[in-house]
């Protein structure tokens, strides 16, 4: 399975799992979890799914080293963030406790998009424009 497809695949399964917690809070009028299911969508579901689309449309051969360390770093990070997250506002963990798991999912979150900028970039690794298909 290449990279585009396992990244929709999360991304449907982080939009599951928002969308559930959206529900819940809706039937029991608890929205204590706002924060955490907006993250769940923006950091699981939209982050992931730009991830997907990048890699199909732009990326043609990554190092495979550097796309799963890339891949597997935002999955990872996405999932502490909301487990902490889910762990804090809902009174589970206090505060103290779960403030370096929410440290270390964020700037996993920012490694990993700074990975993907980087493949972006790099030449050896991007799609590039071939002349005269450029929109002008």
């Amino acid at each position: 399975m290449g990279f585009d497809r396992r990244y929709l695949v999360w991304a449907l399964c982080f939009a599951a799992a928002g969308m559930s917690l959206g529900i819940y809070m809706a039937a029991s009028h608890h929205h204590e979890q706002l924060v955490t299911h907006a993250h769940v969508l923006l950091v699981g579901f939209v982050l992931s799914l730009i991830y997907g689309i990048i890699h199909r449309l732009w990326l043609d051969a990554p190092r495979r080293a550097l796309a799963t360390t890339q891949f597997v770093l935002h999955q990872a990070a996405a999932i502490a963030l909301s487990v902490g997250l889910f762990l804090l506002y809902g009174g589970i963990v206090p505060e103290t406790t779960v403030e370096p798991v929410l440290g270390v999912g964020s700037i996993g979150v920012l490694t990993g998009m700074l990975l993907m900028i980087y493949m972006v970039l790099r030449p050896s690794t991007a799609r590039s424009v071939q002349a005269g298909s450029e929109i002008a």
